[in-house]
């Protein structure tokens, strides 16, 4: 049930980040306003490029392929064991990530509103979700 359900909230957030490769600006009204929503880096004034969103997409996607596979609920190109390391590296990347956002490091790195607000209030703490959904694949 984890497996599935992280996959699914990477599809969703793999959509945004497709969308937002082809143009879109959706929440935002303006790329200035998404970006300042989504990246949030000081003198932020438009989105990453679009390869960067795409690739980003891509790499959810495959994370939750990796995530079904690792649970047994597709099948596997490869030894059980690569998929089990590979989910802890996601584990990894989604803990860092969201433990991140209460660092004052990554604070100063990320003062723009609204993405300081965001972050704190939904991005870190789904990150850390995502991060015990995944732990829970590998155990389980």
């Amino acid at each position: 049930m984890s497996a599935l359900l992280v996959s699914l909230v990477l599809a969703v957030i793999a959509a945004l980040h497709l969308a937002w490769a082809f143009g879109q600006t959706w929440p935002a009204k303006s790329e200035l306003d998404l970006a300042q929503r989504v990246a949030g880096f000081k003198d932020v004034d438009r989105m990453p490029p679009p390869a960067a969103s795409a690739a980003v997409a891509a790499l959810l996607l495959l994370g939750g392929f990796i995530a079904l596979a690792a649970a047994g609920q597709l099948p596997s190109f490869g030894p059980d064991w690569l998929y089990t390391c590979a989910v802890w590296v996601m584990v990894a990347v989604f803990a860092l990530r969201g433990l991140a956002t209460y660092t004052s490091f990554w604070r100063k790195r990320t003062p723009v509103e609204p993405f300081a607000t965001l972050d704190q209030r939904y991005y870190g703490p789904l990150c850390l979700l995502i991060s015990g959904l995944l732990v829970s694949v590998t155990i389980s």
